[in-house]
């Protein structure tokens, strides 16, 4: 008789006997319900964790009390349940089963998508079906090549490791500015950072600040939602090269001959910087975790990543979700959150804040400026707003000044740092004396 490729009941059922024969065994094992195929020999597991979870013993008479009479039918009763618990003779082998049962329900996720796949294919929007399976693919991937036991040797050994090295005053990503520095160490990698400010503030500027600083040693990847390549290099350039945005906007008449050195200058620097700019409109989060992916594959795990995207409110969301702005912003804080761990990069998602700030005396943000979601608040490892005094008055003393206030810093202090800002190259210095 030929075996099922996708299941194998006779190993569920030793899974399941082995449990009757040595309760305790429930507290190593990893299953979950959706690994088992049979739905009987599911349900019978779910009531023996119940049963852990209550503290009680597990046998066939403590599984047909949770589940009273009419369940208990359902689930085989009299008629299978002691029988399954006669067929293991020893849990010797409990540990080699777990694995097979895990490796046929990887199997039958694998198809599901692949039938997922082909009937999205049919429907149309190839580009978002096969970022989409890609990922889910990839997901599956992982599981099977390394299960999470939630071992903690090997990051016992890391640890140890890491505090062998010296990593200077910053051990993270440095964003160029000494007083801000001073106060994060660095951007940190697995952490989703937001930078939030009301429009034509300088988020824009101030995380290309950034960017430009860390592709000198590290790697920057810029999705931007809102501006093209060219607009973004061209504020590179402005950046580097101290180069008038004005003069920028038709070099051909308004260059004089130092403009078109230090032009030269500057984008030789970008070219050998690694940094990588996506401008396609209607990104979602697939296509950034896909790229991201794609990225941290190709520089390998020894490089560090730092992912700019401008801004978290321009990413199209979940279709499903489509008239609930608040549950698709709060589903794609979660995935940027999530990717930031899995991928272990830095992840850096501009923020647009609410109107309220508008109508209060001071006009500093707070964390309930931030736009459509407390959910934001509550998956970003740190939380920064930008604010210029002389946004709102333009006789404002503190003027080309702006500040960054830590709103949030899960690992580390809150507080404001104050900065210079020469507008006219988009530039953030730090403040001297």
């Amino acid at each position: 008789m030929k075996r099922n490729p996708y299941y194998h009941i006779e190993v569920e059922q030793a899974i399941i006997g082995a449990l009757f024969l040595d309760g305790e065994l429930i507290t190593e094992c990893t299953l979950q319900p959706e690994h088992f195929y049979s739905s009987q020999l599911r349900n019978i597991y779910i009531l023996m964790q119940q049963l852990a979870e209550k503290g009680k013993p597990i046998d066939v008479v403590s599984v047909a009390e949770e589940a009273g009479p009419e369940y208990f039918s359902e689930i085989g009763g009299w008629d299978l349940l002691p029988s399954l618990a006669e067929s293991v003779p020893s849990t010797a082998n409990f540990q080699y089963y777990q694995e097979i049962v895990k490796k046929y329900a990887h199997k039958r996720d694998t198809v599901l998508i692949a039938n997922k796949i082909r009937k999205a294919t049919q429907a149309g929007n190839l580009d978002r079906t096969l970022r989409e399976g890609i990922q889910d693919l990839q997901t599956v991937e992982d599981l099977l090549n390394e299960e999470n036991l939630g071992d903690i040797q090997q990051g016992l050994i890391d640890l140890y490791m890491d505090c062998e090295q010296d990593l200077g005053e910053i051990s993270g990503i440095a964003s160029g500015f000494k007083s801000l520095d001073g106060l994060t160490g660095g951007f940190q990698e697995s952490d989703l950072v937001v930078i939030g400010a009301r429009p034509s503030v300088g988020k824009t500027a101030f995380a290309l600040n950034i960017a430009l600083q860390a592709a000198q040693e590290d790697v920057s990847i810029i999705f931007s939602l809102e501006m093209s390549k060219k607009q973004l290099l061209k504020r590179a350039v402005g950046q580097i090269g101290n180069v008038s945005s004005m003069k920028l906007r038709n070099p051909n008449r308004l260059f004089d001959e130092k403009d078109w050195n230090s032009l030269q200058q500057a984008l030789g620097m970008i070219s050998k910087m690694k940094l990588h700019i996506y401008d396609q409109g209607g990104m979602d989060v697939p296509y950034i975790w896909s790229h991201v992916r794609k990225l941290r594959q190709h520089y390998g795990p020894e490089k560090r990543l730092l992912v700019f995207i401008d801004y978290l409110q321009l990413i199209n969301g979940d279709p499903r979700l489509k008239g609930n702005r608040q549950a698709e912003i709060s589903e794609i804080s979660r995935a940027l959150k999530q990717m930031a761990k899995e991928l272990n990069v830095v992840v850096v998602a501009l923020s647009q804040l609410s109107r309220a700030v508008e109508s209060r005396q001071d006009k500093r943000p707070m964390l309930s400026d931030l736009r459509d979601s407390g959910q934001i608040e509550q998956d970003s490892d740190l939380i920064a707003f930008l604010y210029r005094d002389d946004y709102y008055d333009r006789e404002s003393k503190a003027k080309d000044r702006i500040e960054i206030i830590l709103a949030k810093h899960r690992n580390g202090p809150v507080g404001t740092v104050k900065l210079a800002f020469l507008k006219e190259y988009g530039k953030f210095l730090d403040l001297v004396g």
